[in-house]
This record gives C-alpha cells, structure tokens and sequence, in this order.
C-alpha cells in the first residue's frame, strides 16, 4: 500500500510540473503585459525598468523555476492588474467558486445516481424513457447555452431567480458564504444547475448501463433465486458492485466542475476565480493566469490520487493482485 501511494505521489508530481510548463510556455503568446500597464506616452526607459522589476528580462527557464520555486511556497507574485499579491486574490475568489463546485457536485452525484438507478430498474417503464430522453439536453447542449436557457426562462420570464452575481453574503472570518443568505441561496440554484447539469447526466447514464450489467450476472440470478427481495438484490448486491467503476468517473467529474466552473462563472458574472481567469487574460495578468491553471492542475491530481487511494480499497481484486505481486 505504502509503495502504491508513493508511486501514484511521483506520478501526480511530474503531472504538476508538466502541466506548469505547458501553461507558463503558453503564456508567451497571449502578449506583453507592459504593452496594458504601461500608458501611451511611455518611453523605452519606462519599459525597460518595469521589465526588470517583473523580471520578465531573465530566460524563460529562470522565470519558469522561479514561479516553481515560489509557487510551491505559496506565493504566485503580483497581480499585474491589481498590484496585489496573487494569493490574496485567489482567497478572495476561491469561496464562491469552492461553493458552487460543492452545490453543483451534490446535485450531480445525488439525482446522477438516484436517476440512474430508477432508470435501470424501470427500464421498461414510461418515466424511465422520459428521464433518458430529457438527459440528452444535458450530455447535448454545451453549458452557456444551458445557461442562457436557465436565464431567460427564470429570470427574464418569470423573474423568480436572479440572472447574475452571488447575492448578499456573510464574512464569516475570512471566509464568505451565501448559504446563511436569502439571496444568497436563490443566486446559487440557477449557476450549480447550469454547472452540474452535464456531469450529472454522464453519471446517471454510467450508473444506468453499469447497473443494467451487474443485474445480469448469475449472483444476481442466484440472490434473487434464494428468495432475497428485490429491494435488497438491487440495493445491497447491484448497486455496491455497480459503484466501483462509478467512482473513478466521479472523482474525474468533481476535477471537471471546478475547470468548467469557468463557462458558468463568466455567463453568470459569479465572482470567483474562474471569472477572475477570464479577467487576466484580457489584461495578460500573467502571475493569476499561471496561478489559476497550477490551481486547477493541483485539484485535478488530488481528486485523481484520492480516487486510486480509494479505489485501492474498494476493488478487493487490486489488493488481491498486489498481494498475490509480493
């Protein structure tokens, strides 16, 4: 177990560190911050010695290590918008996009499971094909789309929820939360519906097919012969065994929301870091554009390493094939 956790630790670094040059690479294309922090009447002076303070003199391999170096410290620079530390930015943002992802990811792994096994268990049924056939709107339209849709019909329609922002919200030592708000709450349902819309018909369809396979293993046939009711054959044999590969795609999901949480921020002008991304990228705020991907990336690679970690327990095959390797 020891050696498989630190295998998967080396792996998950060198993700880390390709995914940080790749993205610092990528960085000099988008342009020369100067050229925005700079005004008209700048001179060649002006420009030289701002290029030294934000050492964007040096290679780009000193500049690449160093952003390592201090990044794995916790620090990403300045913003070169704001002129204020990266990090502290990020702190900012980070509670409204951390609390979307949250409700977005319930809503996803709730109904995406609970849908998926009703479908699979009344496969036949009228509800069941109407549930399948509803679920194509979220694996077919792409997420602004979905969230205009959501907009027009609820907010300009109707006028029942409201179409932008995060609503009034509480500082609760640092961190600020819209859950112990009216509006609050009503500003969250219409982006996490948005957001968790695709992922939570992905895992109802994978839950529904898995499902359909593991009720036609001969176990199955022999519980149901033993005279086990119903409910226990589907809930306490089917569904256990259906949820192990279920939980790989799950934890790729969760990754997938905090990335796609971009799309529904911008469209919603919910103020978190992924409207903050887009934001940079206009201004080429290089220091939140490289911290905002290390994030994404350092997400990314421990939801995955939690998920074989988990995976490692729940499989009885893997630990029989590593017992059986030693």
């Amino acid at each position: 177990m020891l050696a498989f956790i630190i295998r998967r630790l080396g792996q998950s670094i060198l993700v880390l560190l390709v995914t940080g040059l790749v993205a610092f690479s990528m960085f000099t294309f988008v342009g020369d911050p100067i050229d925005n922090m700079l005004g008209q009447e700048r001179t060649a002076e002006d420009i030289a010695r701002l290029r030294e303070r934000l050492g964007l003199d040096q290679p780009f391999v000193v500049q690449y290590f160093k952003f390592l170096q201090e990044a794995a410290q916790g620090n990403f620079g300045v913003s070169y918008r704001q002129g204020r530390p990266v990090t502290e930015i990020l702190l900012e943002r980070a509670p409204a996009t951390l609390e979307l992802a949250l409700v977005s990811s319930v809503l996803a792994i709730v109904f995406g499971i609970a849908l998926g096994v009703f479908t699979a268990i009344r496969r036949d049924g009228v509800l069941a094909s109407v549930i399948m056939s509803g679920s194509l709107i979220g694996v077919s339209l792409p997420t602004f789309l979905i969230g205009i849709l959501l907009i027009y019909v609820f907010s300009v329609e109707l006028g029942w929820l409201p179409s932008f922002g995060r609503g009034a919200v509480v500082d609760l030592g640092g961190w600020t939360t819209g859950f112990l708000t009216t509006s609050g709450l009503k500003a969250l349902i219409l982006p996490s519906i948005t957001l968790g819309l695709y992922q939570m018909t992905l895992i109802m369809r994978l839950v529904r097919s898995e499902m359909l396979e593991v009720l036609r293993q001969d176990y199955i046939r022999f519980a149901r012969a033993r005279g086990l009711r119903e409910r226990a054959v589907n809930f306490r044999h089917a569904l256990k065994n259906t949820m192990v590969p279920v939980i790989t795609v799950i934890g790729l999901q969760l990754g997938a929301i905090i990335a796609f949480a971009i799309i529904t921020e911008t469209v919603f002008q919910w103020p978190g870091v992924g409207l903050l991304f887009i934001n940079a990228i206009q201004f080429v705020d290089i220091p939140v554009m490289a911290a905002y991907l290390m994030l994404i990336s350092v997400m990314f690679v421990a939801i995955n390493l939690l998920v074989d970690i988990l995976y490692f327990f729940i499989d009885p095959r893997l630990r029989a094939d590593r017992s059986g390797g030693h």
